[in-house]
């Protein structure tokens, strides 16, 4: 359909979208994404929470201070003014959010879309030459930063990247004061519901960053599709590790709550530790994060009262079978496993409640369609492996990347996952497409070897991939954190690999085993696999 006239004056995102015939063929099939012409998500969060009489519900709780939503909508309204007025936002214009999960990071990406700005939200821990990178792609004049976080986004300034504005975020520093006096009301722009809202800078790449354009109507989707599944009720706290800057924590931390009138709790410093700390302080109900942080948890759990807990959601990577069993084992709670793509902003298979099956990732979440298909592109038959193909509501749009071409065939994601699906409907992750490992003329999915070593009472986490050969080419090798790290050494690696082989099928034991201490992952608790093929 043809786009809806803009509520931009800076036309720079819209003309740098893919042409309309590599564009996923978005769908919208389901009453509750079905939008209207005109709509801005951040107003239809907050000024909608507000229409429906939650105003007094609290929307965010923290060491340092709660908000109810009626406080969090007018702190976004004075920063909104404050963009416009002293900050010379123009409508359209990428703005550079940058700092660690808190309370003035979610005030600045509310008051930026009601402003009509794009949010650009980046990683705590990204360095200078990321940052640059990033604002050079977006074209971003302007930056909001956590003061503690700012050295890599001057010293982006200061290389020229284009920056020329920085305003420290928080009550004590520049958009504090700006604030101070501003109405605490706003009419938020009149934005179309396909005008970009975010780009969402893909984690984990090396070279040229992808930026993912994603419309005012996708923030909203993601909560009206995966969300919705998730059941909130009143009184549901959510928290986790996941940051605003990762869709998959955006989703969790900010867009779902508003869109269910429930609260958030926001940990004061990363870490499983602090996560468990926030959910005994505020009672939380449910958690997300990646699987290595529900293991992590487990061992934290006689350190903590967890027993508020009622629901957690685990993404990021693949949710290992013995993780899920071992977490319903430690706390009662069947996890919900989903898998989602920075490209789609959020999860688009999974299953909940009695549908779970502990292993599988669950069915396609209702408004969009799955297939598994094979190198030319058609369905495979159920049992066999292919690659994963989606689409719904959200999709890929790359700005300006040639890139698009690769990620978006025929209409459909092709998102990089190997998958099966059974005869009821159910997708079973098998490895990224890059991950199979070719040993020996066999295909080996790494991610079933895991499975299998978690299963070992000695193993923490583990990682398996390829490793060269001169022998065989390449073999299975398997990076292996032991929960007694004392135990490591040839003997308790021959148990493990005479583990592997009575567990699954023998040739596709690990020939070698690597002890560590820690696997490497990134900030969104991803395994960074290729630095162990390195």
């Amino acid at each position: 359909m043809p786009m809806a006239p803009t509520g931009y004056a800076d036309g720079f995102a819209r003309d740098s979208l893919p042409e309309e015939s590599d564009w996923p063929g978005f769908r919208f099939d389901i009453p509750a994404v079905q939008y209207p012409e005109r709509l801005n998500a951040a107003s239809e969060l907050l000024d909608g929470a507000i229409a429906k009489g939650w105003g007094d519900r609290v929307a965010v709780y923290n060491e340092a201070r709660t908000l109810t939503y009626a406080e969090l909508n007018a702190e976004a309204n004075r920063l909104a003014h404050a963009l416009i007025d002293d900050l010379g936002l123009v409508t359209g214009e990428r703005v550079l959010i940058h700092g660690g999960n808190s309370i003035d990071l979610m005030v600045a990406w509310y008051g930026l879309l009601k402003a009509g700005g794009i949010a650009v939200m980046t990683m705590p821990l990204l360095r200078e030459p990321e940052i640059t990178k990033i604002v050079a792609k977006a074209k971003i004049r302007l930056a909001l930063s956590a003061a503690p976080l700012k050295e890599a986004v001057e010293k982006s300034m200061e290389k020229g990247s284009g920056l020329e504005r920085i305003a420290l975020l928080g009550a004590d520093q520049e958009t504090g004061g700006l604030m101070a006096g501003k109405p605490a009301d706003f009419a938020a722009c009149d934005t179309a519901a396909d005008d970009v809202a975010l780009l969402a800078f893909t984690s984990g790449t090396t070279g040229e960053p992808k930026a993912c354009a994603h419309f005012h109507r996708a923030v909203l989707a993601m909560a009206d599709t995966f969300g919705a599944m998730l059941e909130p009720e009143e009184g549901d706290i959510y928290a986790g590790t996941p940051p605003f800057a990762f869709t998959f924590g955006l989703g969790a931390f900010v867009v779902f709550p508003a869109r269910a009138g429930i609260a958030v709790a926001l940990p004061m410093k990363p870490g499983f530790e602090a996560l468990c700390d926030t959910i005994q302080r505020f009672g939380v109900t449910h958690t997300f994060t990646a699987p290595t942080g529900y293991r992590a948890m487990i061992g934290l759990k006689p350190s903590y009262d967890l027993s508020s807990l009622k629901g957690g959601v685990s993404a990021g990577e693949h949710l290992p079978e013995a993780t899920w069993r071992a977490w319903k084992e430690a706390t009662g709670i069947g996890l919900v496993d989903g898998i989602g793509a920075t490209e789609m902003i959020h999860i688009f298979i999974s299953a909940t409640g009695k549908d779970i099956r502990p292993g599988a990732t669950g069915k396609a979440v209702p408004g969009y369609g799955a297939k598994v298909i094979g190198e030319d592109g058609q369905p495979v038959p159920d049992g066999e492996i292919g690659k994963l193909a989606v689409r719904g509501p959200t999709g890929c749009l790359y700005l300006s990347d040639e890139r698009q071409k690769v990620y978006v065939k025929s209409g459909w994601n092709i998102t990089g996952d190997l998958y099966r699906r059974d005869a009821d409907g159910y997708f079973w992750y098998v490895s990224r497409a890059d991950d199979l490992i070719v040993a020996s003329g066999y295909n080996i999915a790494g991610p079933e070897v895991e499975q299998a070593l978690l299963m070992h009472e000695a193993v923490a986490e583990c990682a398996v991939v390829g490793q060269p050969c001169e022998e065989r080419g390449t073999i299975v090798a398997a990076h292996v954190v032991l929960k007694q790290p004392l135990l490591a050494g040839e003997e308790m690696a021959k148990e493990l690999q005479d583990f592997v082989k009575l567990t699954i099928a023998p040739y596709k034991y690990p020939r070698a085993v690597h002890f560590t201490e820690a696997l490497p992952k990134t900030q969104t608790g991803k395994i960074q696999r290729f630095r162990l093929r390195a």
